[in-house]
């Protein structure tokens, strides 16, 4: 699947292509100096999440039915705390540890113990289990998100920075 992803100046662009020849285009507003789509691509190929985010839209989701979906199969929040659907495990999986990598690319890397008490309590609290981060693993997304927001960086508005992930 090929993802396309165009810098634009108050929202982002994403054209997604998959294998089987099928489209999808979306946009998104801008919540920071990286799209958080494209932290998603990072955390979930590194830690191997076949079925988040990422892996819905290479299954033939949209992306803008992932956030219905998550919510009707029992996304926890504040106002709806109890187990979610084991099908959307991984997304919910893959969005709290996508905040803690956001977090660290709007104020610096945190000691890995430190990243993963944070991740341990945003997992807990969404009620799926614990993923364990290693020192590699960490390494790896960071500096993947270094070269990539570096490359983000030195789009003009208009740019697209392009990744493919497998189906």
């Amino acid at each position: 699947m090929r993802i396309e992803i165009t810098k634009g100046k108050s929202e982002d662009f994403i054209r997604i292509a998959r294998c089987n020849g099928e489209t999808a285009d979306t946009r998104f507003p801008k919540k920071g100096p990286f799209p958080h789509d494209l932290v998603h691509v990072v955390v979930e190929e590194t830690l191997g999440l076949k079925h988040a985010f990422w892996g819905m839209i290479a299954s033939g989701r949209h992306p803008e039915e992932i956030a219905a979906l998550a919510s009707s199969l029992g996304h926890s929040s504040a106002a709806k705390a109890h187990v979610p659907d084991p099908s959307i495990i991984e997304l919910i999986q893959a969005e709290r540890l996508v905040e803690c990598f956001e977090a660290e690319i709007w104020g610096g890397p945190a000691a890995l113990d430190d990243l993963q008490s944070v991740a341990d309590a945003a997992l807990s609290a969404s009620r799926v289990p614990r993923i364990a981060l290693t020192e590699a693993a960490v390494s790896d997304i960071r500096a993947r998100l270094a070269r990539l927001g570096a490359e983000w960086n030195a789009l003009p508005a208009g740019g697209t920075l392009a990744c493919d992930l497998a189906d």
